[in-house]
């Protein structure tokens, strides 16, 4: 039986006239990268400020390894919040060290770790710059590192992937993907969805409040259709729509969704009849940015 480093039961919160979240249920395993999707406003921040008190919730139960949250759980929680939480005149390396110190740990291994955090996101240079002379992208690098410092047994990232080019993004994946490989739980929130496919083990949709979905990824794909047809092509685009299919194209991949009793033989013929020079063709079921964009409509 799985022991969950974080439980949600039941929950609600409302502001004014506005249900914020309402009756929400769902609980996060141990060592597992958790992703919370959903559109702006849908509920994600205030779940997550409600589990750490920031808020309070009008009911059910929010609780990080069985208990409420307390200040006493602050040295195994590493938080990234939705909005920019650094001081603007300080410098990147004393960000990083002074949040490194409060967490306990001593100053030459604060030092050293935010040294070695810095040159694995390309930040070295940056170093002595203070916060406000720091492009987006790259305050978000240090505010991400602000919450691995401690290298905490769970981590709760609030947007992390705001304000992040593409190249970025992959980075960040890449180190949280390595943090739940080494153990820690990870709970996120995003409605960057293609990320949520490569790194997530489980994952919830929630629109206006209310849970949508819930389950691991090929679960939740698998509920939303049958198997779609994925194509990566030379120069010759596929048309974007015809009798057979309705493609999500991005650069030289697609993503073919087949009309009703289209077999996929019929559409590789279909292809080949367009001139379309195919570099691979697999079957899978429909990514999760369709099952995504199909909830919400």
């Amino acid at each position: 039986m799985a022991k969950y480093s974080i439980k949600i039961d039941n929950f609600s919160k409302t502001f004014g006239a506005i249900k914020a979240v309402q009756n929400l249920s769902f609980e996060v395993a141990d060592g597992e990268v958790f992703a919370f999707l959903g559109t702006n406003g849908s509920g994600k921040t205030t779940t997550i400020r409600c589990l750490l008190k920031i808020y309070q919730e009008d009911a059910g139960k929010l609780l990080i390894n069985g208990k409420e949250y307390s200040e006493e759980l602050n040295s195994i929680i590493g938080y990234l919040p939705e909005e920019r939480g650094l001081y603007r005149d300080v410098s990147v390396i004393d960000i990083l060290t002074y949040t490194a110190r409060l967490r306990g740990i001593s100053a030459n291994e604060a030092m050293k770790r935010s040294l070695e955090y810095l040159d694995m996101v390309g930040l070295i240079l940056h170093k002595d710059k203070q916060i406000s002379q720091l492009s987006s992208g790259m305050q978000q690098k240090v505010q991400l590192g602000t919450a691995l410092i401690h290298n905490p047994e769970i981590l709760i990232l609030d947007e992390p992937f705001k304000g992040l080019d593409p190249i970025n993004r992959q980075l960040f994946v890449d180190i949280l993907s390595e943090r739940g490989k080494q153990g820690a739980t990870v709970l996120y929130s995003t409605h960057v969805i293609d990320e949520a496919q490569k790194m997530a083990d489980r994952l919830l949709i929630i629109k206006d409040g209310v849970k949508l979905e819930y389950g691991s990824v090929n679960e939740v794909r698998a509920r939303h259709g049958s198997k779609n047809i994925y194509i990566e092509f030379g120069s010759w685009a596929p048309a974007e729509k015809n009798e057979f299919y309705t493609a999500i194209i991005t650069n030289k991949t697609a993503e073919l969704i087949p009309n009703k009793d289209v077999t996929e033989d019929e559409i590789l013929k279909n292809l080949l009849d367009q001139g379309v020079k195919l570099i691979s063709f697999n079957l899978d079921y429909p990514s999760l940015n369709q099952v995504f964009i199909d909830i919400m409509k």
